[in-house]
């Protein structure tokens, strides 16, 4: 279904709010078949009110995406889109750079601890 959205998009969507950089990044679908949430981010929407845009905007044309995904499958029904903006595209960067940080300042407290225990070992006073 991801992939039948994408071509959907590339090849058949003539909307120019949608632009050509529109990536399908998952699809769930509902275990009753009624529902597709699908996941779409766009490196053209780089603001909220741009992203809200496009997703609205498919959210719109969900009769046409229907239609078309109803004419390529062989389903018993087709779910009814629901577009939302992934965010994790966005996101994902940036949480692995807090991670990052994270990792080198735990290391650098471990080394500073390792190196504090080879002081103490090393001192003859602390023999007393």
């Amino acid at each position: 279904m991801r992939d039948e959205v994408s071509r959907i998009l590339q090849r058949d969507m003539r909307d120019p709010r949608v632009g050509s950089f529109v990536s399908v990044n998952d699809v769930k679908v509902s275990k009753d078949l009624s529902y597709a949430e699908i996941y779409v981010s766009s490196l053209q929407a780089q603001d909220p009110q741009a992203q809200q845009e496009l997703v609205n905007v498919l959210n719109r044309a969900a009769g046409f995406f229907r239609t078309e995904l109803a004419k390529r499958h062989t389903m018993r029904t087709t779910p009814k889109p629901r577009f939302h903006y992934d965010e994790l595209v966005e996101r994902g960067p940036r949480l692995e750079k807090l991670i990052g940080q994270a990792v080198s300042r735990d290391n650098a407290r471990q080394d500073s601890l390792r190196s504090d225990a080879r002081d103490d070992a090393n001192d003859p006073k602390a023999e007393d």
